[in-house]
C-alpha cells in the first residue's frame, strides 16, 4: 500500500478509536518481509572459515558439560542444561554469559527463538558466530481502536507503526564458555517535506538498550532459566562506565577507552552491531575486526541511512572495507581505523568512523 494512504489511514484510527494504545512493554512482531531469506550476502560467500566459531563436529552431553564446569556463584543453571547463564552489563550495554561453549545445539535454540518471536533470517552463520533478523514491526505498538477491534484482520493491513527493528545476535567464545550479544537497530517513516507529503523516507531512530535487555531476558528463558530467575539476574545487574573520548595520535583519530582489553574488545564489538557494520571475521588475539559497510533500509526503493556517512550516492558504491584495531596497555585502551591492507586510515572516513563509535560506546 502506498505509505501516505497507509499513514492517514493510521491517523483517522487514532482520532475516531477509543484511543486505548498498547504499553511499549508489549512485543509482538512481525517480519516485514514475505518468505524465509536465509541467503548469504555474495562478499560473505567465500569466507575462509575460523575454528573459533566452527560447530564441534561430534555431539556435545549436556550431562558431561555440566559435570566438567561447576556452576559459579550466581549463575541460574537452564532448566534444559544447556549451562549456567547470567546477564551482564556495562554502560547501558547488556549481554549473556553461558558456562558452555558454542555448539550446534545452542545455535539451534538461538535459532528457534528469534523464528518464535516472528522474525525471519537473513545472516545465519554459526562459522562466524552471527545470526540477523530481517526488518520487522512491533504490532503490539498499533492501536486497539473500535475499527480495528471491530474489522480484525480484514484490514489489519493497512495499519502501521511506521517503525522497523533489526536484531544481530553475536555469540563469542570465552575461555569459560560463550558470551551472547544481541543489537538493536530501528527506522522510522518520515515526511521528508512537511509542507508536501507526497511520499515518506526510512530515517534512524535511536537504539533502544532496553528492548535488547528485554530480549536478552526472553533468551534466558528460551535457555531454560525460569522467570524467577531472570527477575533475580537483572535484579543484580551491574552498570559500570567509563570514560571514552575521541583523540588524534601520529595524526589518526581513534578513540581512548579506559578499559582494559576483555571489556573494550566486547564493548567494541556491540558498537559495531549497532551502528551498521557487518563483522566479516574476527581475530581476538589480535585485537582486530574486520568490518564492512551495510545500509540499513527496510524499504528497498529508499536509499540507506548510512549512506549520509560516505556521501548520497555510498549505496551505489561497492562495501567499503575496513579493519577495526583494539589495543590495549593496562587498563587503557584504543581503538583506530585501518584499511584493508592493514595500514592506519586517516581519512574523513576514519573520522566519521571513529565519531560514530565513539557516541555509541559513550
Amino acid at each position: 500500500m502506498n505509505p501516505p494512504v497507509r499513514l492517514a489511514l493510521l491517523a483517522l484510527s487514532l482520532s475516531l478509536g477509543a484511543c486505548s494504545v498498547l504499553e511499549n512493554t508489549k512485543i509482538d512482531y512481525k517480519s516485514a518481509g514475505k518468505a524465509p531469506t536465509l541467503e548469504v550476502p555474495p562478499d560473505l560467500t567465500q569466507l575462509s572459515r575460523d575454528s573459533r566459531y566452527v560447530v564441534p563436529g561430534s555431539t556435545v552431553s549436556a550431562n558431561a558439560m555440566a559435570a566438567a564446569q561447576p556452576q559459579r556463584a550466581g549463575m541460574p543453571v537452564a532448566a534444559s542444561q544447556l549451562g549456567a547463564v547470567r546477564i551482564e552489563r556495562d554502560g547501558n550495554q547488556r549481554w549473556l554469559v553461558v558456562d558452555r561453549a558454542p555448539d550446534e545445539k545452542m545455535w539451534e535454540t538461538v535459532r528457534d527463538f528469534w523464528q518464535e518471536n516472528g522474525f525471519l533470517l537473513t545472516t545465519d552463520q554459526p562459522n562466524l558466530g552471527i545470526m540477523e533478523t530481517d526488518w520487522a514491526e512491533n504490532r503490539a505498538k498499533l492501536p486497539q481502536d473500535f475499527i480495528r477491534n471491530t474489522l480484525g484482520k480484514v484490514l489489519d493491513s493497512f495499519y502501521s507503526t511506521g517503525e522497523r527493528d533489526r536484531f544481530r545476535t553475536r555469540i563469542e567464545r570465552t575461555a569459560t564458555g560463550s558470551e551472547i550479544f544481541i543489537s538493536h537497530r530501528g527506522m522510522v517513516e518520515v515526511y521528508p517535506d512537511s509542507q508536501e507529503r507526497d511520499r515518506t523516507v526510512w530515517q534512524p531512530r535511536a537504539v533502544d538498550p532496553e528492548l535488547e535487555a528485554e530480549f536478552l531476558r526472553r533468551l534466558m528463558v528460551k535457555l531454560g532459566a525460569t522467570d524467577e530467575q531472570v527477575k533475580a539476574a537483572a535484579a543484580s545487574e551491574s552498570a559500570v562506565r567509563s570514560t571514552t573520548r575521541i583523540a588524534t595520535v601520529d595524526g589518526q583519530p581513534v578513540v581512548q577507552m579506559d578499559d582494559g582489553f576483555d571489556r573494550a574488545w566486547r564493548r567494541v564489538g556491540l558498537a559495531l552491531d549497532r551502528t551498521g557494520f557487518t563483522v566479516e571475521d574476527r581475530d581476538r588475539s589480535q585485537g582486530v575486526y574486520f568490518v564492512r559497510y551495510v545500509a540499513p533500509n527496510p524499504d528497498k526503493a529508499e536509499p540507506g541511512f548510512f549512506g549520509k556517512l560516505f556521501g548520497r550516492n555510498a549505496q551505489a558504491e561497492p562495501p567499503i572495507k575496513y579493519r577495526i584495531a583494539v589495543r590495549s596497555q593496562g587498563n587503557a585502551s584504543t581503538v583506530s581505523v585501518l584499511n584493508t591492507n592493514g595500514a592506519p586510515e586517516a581519512s574523513a572516513n576514519a573520522q566519521r568512523i571513529v565519531k560514530v563509535l565513539a557516541d555509541d560506546l559513550r
